[in-house]
């Protein structure tokens, strides 16, 4: 099977060298290891080196120079609306809080279906309607593909093994309801991990 292991985002695909596209959900589209079937039949694995957010556009080079391009599948979303954008911007302090995938827009937030956070939308005073479209939530505030900054982990990491889970604690310890400390080098028992 063929491999490929090579990301070339969507202002460097030269489209002479695209020889097949694969349509992929967001979570599709948040891999590092996996084997996949292009829209016309190609058999491919992705094969990278850590996981990667692919965008709408996107590509993954073959391991014969060839291109895949990546299209963002339509699946059901909540589109998250409000007169007043005050309580739009505070539906999505809401939504960053607990760490949720959002995409942005002018007038709108859209999140994956979840009637927790449409509940607490409409709570809020916003619209909670569900969709069918792309998804393409924002990356990271610190320029990783993934939820969290995983730099910062580390450095998490350090401070406690040097005995300063105090501070830690301090800057950590109100993350929302469903924030899962395990995320910061803590088990639920509260113990470091070493």
């Amino acid at each position: 099977m063929l491999r490929a292991s090579t990301v070339v985002r969507k202002s460097a695909v030269p489209a002479d060298r695209v020889a097949e596209t694969v349509t992929l959900d967001y979570e599709g589209r948040n891999r590092r290891r996996i084997a996949l079937k292009g829209d016309a039949g190609l058999d491919f694995l992705l094969d990278l080196d850590k996981t990667t957010v692919l965008n709408d556009g996107d590509a993954v080079m073959l391991e014969d120079g060839r291109l895949v391009e990546v299209k963002a599948a339509p699946q059901r979303l909540l589109e998250l609306r409000a007169e007043d954008p005050l309580r739009l911007l505070k539906v999505a302090y809401h939504v960053g809080n607990r760490h949720t995938p959002a995409e942005v827009t002018a007038q709108a937030l859209y999140i994956e279906e979840d009637p927790v956070l449409a509940d607490m939308a409409r709570r809020q005073g916003c619209t909670a309607t569900p969709v069918n479209r792309p998804f393409q939530p924002e990356r990271g505030a610190y320029g990783h593909d993934g939820a969290h900054d995983h730099h910062a982990h580390l450095a998490r990491e350090h401070r406690h093994a040097q005995g300063a889970h105090a501070s830690d604690e301090k800057q950590h310890g109100d993350c929302g309801p469903d924030h899962d400390h395990r995320q910061h080098g803590r088990h639920d028992s509260g113990g470091d991990r070493h």
